[in-house]
């Protein structure tokens, strides 16, 4: 063989020169190419020596001036655009002649292509029959073919997975913090795989991992507590404007149970006691919460049961300032007027 690893060559077809840095059977060979790396067949590359031999002679060759001549300005070197067309598992067989005169398949060698301008950090694993057996960390830098690693072509039958988890190495919040993608190659697509490369005279095959690294997906927050009760069929209100939805205050409450309901014969004492307590504390709070100066409980004089339950609550309400049931024109002994705290 002519060439050998280290040496420089040029491409015939594209005129770019590079370094072979392996070989990968008798006709084929790995060459560098300005960081990346690319499997080229041998009779498609050759010896720079020609090509500067004649550059060099064309520098010395005399060429006419004229006075008339003026110089111009070089045009400034442009990068050569790059087309983007995602991240790839891009897998290269590597095959050898067996004693019989047949080429036969001994392993692959496993690269993640990068051909975005987007730098990953990206975790891989191989796993067969869903059980790791390879896994490696590292980054992906804009537009690089990165080498991983050689997997024999015989554990190509124990039904391989290839995970890639990746991320940004420069984080923007419109897009996913992960994203996973894995390629499972089952014995009959990787037959048909290597015989289609053969085929149509190409080096290796490849599969696309993501072509755009996705957008975040919106997901909205969990709901909040009064949120839960609003779906629970609860009315909710702004606190500011919670008065606009209570019924109105009474400066003024009687609680005679005759005043209340119209079936109290049917009620016991208890009954009827704990009725007059309710309302008690109904309008008692919609006192509290329009903000009245004061209020006026009726309840007669009796036994003073009422009078006395009425009394031990107000003792125990904060927004109190004093009551007192002293005789009153209109109710004689048998109110208490309540007044609250500013």
């Amino acid at each position: 063989m002519k060439f050998q690893i280290g040496d420089n060559v040029i491409v015939l077809h594209s005129n770019e020169e590079g370094v072979i840095v392996d070989f990968i059977n008798k006709n084929m060979a790995m060459i560098d190419v300005g960081g990346v790396e690319f499997p080229v067949y041998i009779d498609q590359i050759d010896f720079p020596y020609y090509k500067n031999f004649t550059e060099k002679k064309n520098q010395f060759k005399p060429q006419k001036k004229y006075i008339d001549d003026v110089r111009k300005e070089k045009a400034p070197l442009q990068k050569a655009e790059r087309k983007e067309d995602g991240v790839w598992l891009h897998i290269l067989p590597i095959s050898d002649v067996d004693e019989f005169g047949d080429e036969v398949v001994e392993e692959l060698k496993i690269h993640l292509v990068n051909n975005t301008s987007t730098a990953y950090y990206f975790t891989y694993r191989l796993c067969f029959f869903g059980e790791a057996e390879f896994e490696l960390k590292n980054t992906v830098q804009p537009f690089e073919n990165f080498y991983i690693h050689d997997v024999p072509f015989e554990d190509m039958s124990d039904s391989p997975s290839f995970s890639f988890d990746f991320s940004l190495v420069k984080k923007d919040r419109s897009k996913e913090e992960h994203y996973e993608s894995v390629v499972k190659l089952k014995p009959k697509q990787l037959f048909s795989k290597i015989a289609e490369i053969r085929q149509k005279n190409q080096a290796s095959f490849s599969f696309k991992l993501f072509e755009h690294y996705p957008e975040r997906k919106y997901t909205p927050p969990p709901p909040s507590p009064l949120e839960k009760l609003s779906e629970k069929g609860f009315k909710i209100y702004n606190a500011k404007e919670a008065r606009k939805h209570l019924p109105p205050a009474q400066s003024v409450v009687d609680l005679h149970i005759e005043k209340l309901t119209d079936d109290y014969t049917r009620m016991n004492n208890y009954e009827k006691l704990s009725l007059q307590m309710k309302t008690f504390e109904k309008y008692y709070d919609l006192a509290v919460a329009h903000h009245l100066p004061h209020l006026i409980i009726i309840h007669g004089v009796g036994s003073g049961r009422l009078r006395d339950e009425v009394h031990d609550a107000l003792r125990l309400k904060k927004e109190v300032s004093y009551f007192v049931n002293q005789y009153h024109p209109a109710y004689g002994y048998g109110a208490t007027e309540i007044f609250f705290k500013h």
